[in-house]
């Protein structure tokens, strides 16, 4: 079974309208596809958001982020150029 794993957030110090934005097209994507996934949401934990950074190699990164299993998918713009290409299962690594 294919897993993909979110770092979405529902802090609002790190939370706007086109993050959230963000974040829901790429749970109905993954929905619609029937791909299972877990989301990690880092305002539960300073550990959480560093642990994103870390694994992304950006200290500033921001959600949502996108894995399958360890492997580091990108963020919402590779999501939205890959939907856009037709290439959205090279993006989840699937």
């Amino acid at each position: 079974m294919i897993r993909v794993k979110g770092y979405p957030t529902k802090d609002s110090k790190f939370i706007t309208a086109e993050v959230k934005q963000h974040q829901s097209e790429i749970f109905q994507f993954l929905d619609s596809k029937k791909i299972k996934y877990f989301a990690v949401d880092i305002a539960e934990s300073t550990d959480l958001k560093e642990e994103m950074r870390k694994k992304v190699g950006n200290p500033s990164a921001m959600p949502p982020q996108v894995f399958n299993g360890d492997k580091y998918c990108g963020d919402y713009q590779k999501f939205f150029d890959a939907v856009e290409d037709g290439k959205p299962e090279a993006f989840f690594k699937l």
